[in-house]
């Protein structure tokens, strides 16, 4: 029987936590899933069928996911009628998880979703968005009193029907405070709960994010609502930094952050929300109670499958190579690992991810770099008697070729004598 190191933990020396002056999250992190609203406005993927969506919504509560956008109604009907199955399929299965739309800052955007709410007899959180940049204004012929008087009607009509409403600022992290100031009040005075702020374009780095995060702050403190409304962040990987900031965004202080599955989304994508998952699994910061990751890989997948977009083989926990590797070293080391019966140190003696928890195993290739180690590995693990012979036949071969040896290729070696 396998058996687990103790003081696994202890051989591994955490410069993640020097330093570190008190509680890394102010408050349990939430959760909003993009996928099925953002992550499927990318142009390279499927809309996935309704029976799709409702498998992910399942995963998504499973993992202890608070919210989901489903959709924008204000798109057209199939749309509202997507909508108000998948809140009437949320009911049905009582799922924890709750529901969010989108709609632009126009009532032909908002009445749909009013509509399904009283219809099926649940809330739906009203995230209604316009933009706020001086760029995009300019490109629209916007101006600030246009802007301001979208908001008020928008936010009010939501609040008035007994929504809860979020208002989003669009580019909020290329915005001008002075204009921000104005539309954070304007909703805030019509009724909005929550401010969602927006790196649309995915400009922010972590000075940037902190900067608006204070700002916001200071308008809700200067209100006296700092400890009434809440702020979502809303990013986007245009620079690669979407999931370092939505890490920041909890620490310092978001009460939820969005992302999607696999990181699909407009352009380069949204914050990989299952990757969110797994670091603030990692960091300690999930309660097991609420959230079950034992499923974050299939997540992955489905979302994969349902959307038609490829996991790359290098994608953390989720890609072919995750716990895969062919070099010599660091296959002897796991290995080594493995011999001693701990499935703990075999999984972290190379990875910072353990493999066994989401359902994944180390697996030793051979190829070009591999040693003699992980061809009898690999022999054994398939069966095979590794003796001396046979392990130089297939060594020799790997060594002759510029590529990791497929399962065919090695079965092929071992037959031809």
């Amino acid at each position: 029987m396998a058996t687990t190191h103790a003081n696994t933990a202890a051989l591994i020396y955490d410069w993640n936590e020097k330093e570190r002056t008190g509680p890394l999250l102010r408050r349990a992190p939430r959760f909003v899933d993009e996928s099925i609203r953002d992550g499927i406005q990318s142009p390279s993927v499927r809309d996935p069928s309704i029976e799709q969506k409702m498998e992910l919504v399942r995963l998504m509560d499973r993992m202890g996911v608070q919210a989901v956008n489903l959709g924008l109604p204000g798109a057209g009907r199939r749309a509202q009628e997507d909508v108000e199955r998948l809140l009437r399929f949320m009911v049905e299965e009582k799922l924890r998880i709750t529901a969010n739309c989108a709609a632009r800052t126009v009532a032909s955007d908002i009445h749909p979703i009013i509509d399904i709410s009283q219809k099926v007899g649940v809330p739906i959180e009203v995230m209604t968005f316009i933009g706020s940049s001086p760029i995009r204004g300019y490109t629209e012929g916007w101006d600030n009193d246009r802007l301001k008087k979208h908001t008020h009607e928008a936010v009010k009509l939501g609040v008035d029907h007994g929504l809860p409403v979020g208002f989003v600022t669009e580019d909020t992290t290329r915005s001008h405070p002075k204009t921000l100031d104005v539309l954070f009040r304007t909703a805030l005075e019509a009724g909005a709960g929550r401010l969602v702020l927006c790196d649309t374009c995915g400009h922010a780095t972590p000075d940037g994010l902190r900067n608006l995060l204070n700002f916001a702050r200071g308008v809700l403190r200067s209100m006296d609502l700092e400890d009434t409304v809440e702020l979502d962040w809303h990013g986007h990987n245009d620079r690669g930094m979407a999931l370092v900031l939505g890490l920041y965004a909890f620490e310092w202080g978001f009460h939820r952050v969005h992302g999607c599955g696999l990181g699909i989304g407009e352009r380069v994508g949204n914050c990989s929300l299952d990757l969110l998952l797994l670091n603030l699994y990692l960091l300690g910061q999930l309660d097991p109670k609420q959230h079950d990751l034992s499923c974050l890989v299939e997540y992955v997948e489905k979302i994969s499958e349902a959307t038609g977009v490829p996991i790359h083989p290098s994608y953390p926990l989720s890609g072919r190579d995750a716990f895969r590797t062919a070099t010599g070293v660091h296959a002897a080391a796991i290995i080594k690992a493995t011999k001693t019966g701990d499935l703990d140190l075999a999984d972290r003696v190379y990875s910072a991810v353990p493999a066994r928890v989401f359902g994944r195993k180390q697996e030793i290739e051979i190829g070009h770099y591999s040693g003699r180690s992980n061809v009898i590995f690999w022999l054994r693990e398939h069966g095979y008697e590794p003796s001396d012979e046979l392990v130089d036949r297939v060594f020799n071969f790997a060594k002759s070729q510029n590529h990791t040896l497929s399962t065919e290729e090695v079965k092929a070696v071992i037959a031809g004598g």
